[in-house]
């Protein structure tokens, strides 16, 4: 069974519950729905929303430019997408862009 949280798929038993091998998730099968749903979480493992307002934890450069994103700017109203990246957001200054939620908090 793949982990619920992050689709790891080498999991293991540990008394009742399973656990993910790759981000130690421990959840009950039995009370897991098969769904394909995934879950977002920013780099302190707090689970991430729709709507959400984050900021960046480090700092960020452009591929291509010498554009900066500094350390503690905020992002306002983010869209989780499947994607390469996990998030959509406007940034005040940059515009819209796509952040991975590794490099993000939850405010």
């Amino acid at each position: 069974m793949n982990c619920p949280s992050c689709g790891f798929e080498y999991t293991y038993a540990l008394d009742d519950m399973q656990v993910c091998s790759a981000c130690q998730f421990t959840w009950n099968p039995n009370e897991v729905k098969e769904e394909n749903v995934k879950r977002y979480f920013d780099a302190h493992g707090t689970e991430l929303f729709d709507g959400d307002d984050v900021i960046v934890i480090k700092d960020l450069r452009f591929k291509g430019s010498s554009d900066v994103i500094k350390q503690g700017t905020k992002a306002q109203n983010i869209k989780l997408v499947d994607k390469d990246h996990d998030i959509e957001c406007r940034v005040l200054g940059f515009g819209f862009i796509s952040l991975k939620t590794e490099f993000v908090k939850k405010v």
